[in-house]
């Protein structure tokens, strides 16, 4: 079984689940009393989300990577192979996945392309897109999903996506579910539902805190669940 070395603590919320959702997956696969080989660096999102508000995100791609250089160093202390691969438990983050890449020799499993992978498995070529402001406005994310996996994405209009960002870090963040804002989400999925979208992605690691496939008139793609999965996937590959 491969090691993975898991970057985690934005929101550390949605990092429970990443480590639920992998070790359920092992044991489904295995059987038994088996687990997964795991090594969790888990940063304090203050200071990733006082970055990101910033725009600084050069500096937030070096803790990044300082993470990403600790796991590595982590896991070869504690499996003689190291850690084969990475896992970073957030979507917004990945727009500085490149800091990560070249300060380690191993892959880092890319969160944009194990959803693509999951809409191409459904058949669809148009979804909408839930997220922070940063996923949903700007191309690191919408754009490898466009230009690399041939998927259209919608988003929702400006005072939506003010909404779904506030509530993002404004509640989930903080473990808050309010019925309000679930109701609020639900709105602006059937309305990119209404505009064409196949399906949504739930493009933040928190928002499946909040709505489920059950409030979604469309296939939904929570990318925590699908990353996961293909963190299990690849752990047990071979």
């Amino acid at each position: 079984m491969r090691t993975i070395g898991l970057i985690g603590g934005m929101s550390w919320e949605s990092t429970v689940p990443y480590y639920c959702s992998i070790n359920e997956g092992v044991k489904r696969r295995l059987g038994g009393l088996h687990s997964a080989r795991i090594v969790l660096y888990s940063v304090d999102f203050h200071d990733i989300e006082k970055l990101q508000h910033a725009g600084r995100w050069d500096e937030a791609g070096e803790i990044l990577a300082a993470a990403a250089r600790a796991l590595a160093a982590a896991a070869q202390a504690l499996v003689a192979a190291g850690a084969d691969f990475i896992v970073l438990c957030t979507n917004t983050m990945h727009k500085v996945v490149g800091a990560i890449e070249s300060a380690v020799t191993i892959p880092v499993l890319h969160i944009a392309d194990a959803t693509a992978a999951g809409i191409r498995r459904a058949g669809l070529r148009r979804v909408g897109l839930l997220a922070t402001r940063f996923t949903m406005e700007q191309d690191f994310y919408r754009g490898r999903l466009e230009s690399g996996h041939g998927i259209e994405v919608l988003v929702p209009d400006q005072a939506e996506r003010d909404l779904i960002h506030r509530v993002i870090y404004d509640e989930l963040c903080l473990g808050v579910i309010s019925d309000t804002s679930r109701e609020r989400y639900r709105e602006i999925i059937t309305r990119l539902a209404e505009r064409g979208a196949e399906g949504i992605i739930y493009g933040c690691t928190e928002i499946g805190m909040l709505v489920s496939q059950a409030d979604s008139p469309v296939p939904v793609f929570d990318t925590t669940q699908i990353h996961a999965t293909a963190a299990v996937e690849f752990a047990l590959a071979g």
